[in-house]
């Protein structure tokens, strides 16, 4: 019987752990297509000013782990950015990722071409600031795309 329970201790306390370590984990892209969605409803439903702002708050409902939302014009310049507010008014049309990927310039084609699309490229984790592959979901709102990306 003794052995029962420490088996059982055993058993939850590896679920513990395993449970620490799947919120630990990065977002999914089930997750942050769900994000996007969100993000372009709250922005239809209460307008762009109070949106941006929104998703650009150190707050924001708009971010989980090292899921956020960013907000491009479709003439490349921030309109919000949910990991680094002194992004917002730069355009960023010529930035290119460390492979020299002009990863704005495209999505902003892919936004003008498709409306709804993923786009893969390299960027710096907010978790782990290191740089890694990302796939980034996008939907064009207006003169906008708003996106949420994933880190592989």
């Amino acid at each position: 019987m003794k052995a029962f329970h420490t088996v059982g201790a055993l058993l939850a306390a590896m679920a513990l752990c395993c449970a620490a370590q799947a919120s630990d984990a990065g977002a999914s892209p089930a997750e942050a297509t769900a994000m996007v969605k969100k993000g372009v409803a709250f922005i239809k439903a209460n307008g762009r000013d109070k949106g941006y702002v929104e998703i650009t708050s150190k707050t924001s409902q708009f971010k989980d782990r090292d899921l956020y939302l960013t907000v491009y014009g479709m003439d490349g310049t921030v309109r919000a950015h949910g990991a680094n507010d002194r992004m917002v008014g730069k355009n960023l049309i010529d930035l290119k990722d460390v492979d020299g990927k002009a990863f704005v310039k495209e999505r902003i084609d892919l936004a003008t071409s498709k409306g709804t699309f993923w786009q893969d490229y390299k960027f710096t984790n907010p978790v782990s600031k290191k740089i890694e592959p990302k796939s980034m979901y996008c939907e064009k709102l207006e003169d906008a795309v708003v996106c949420g990306g994933i880190y592989k």
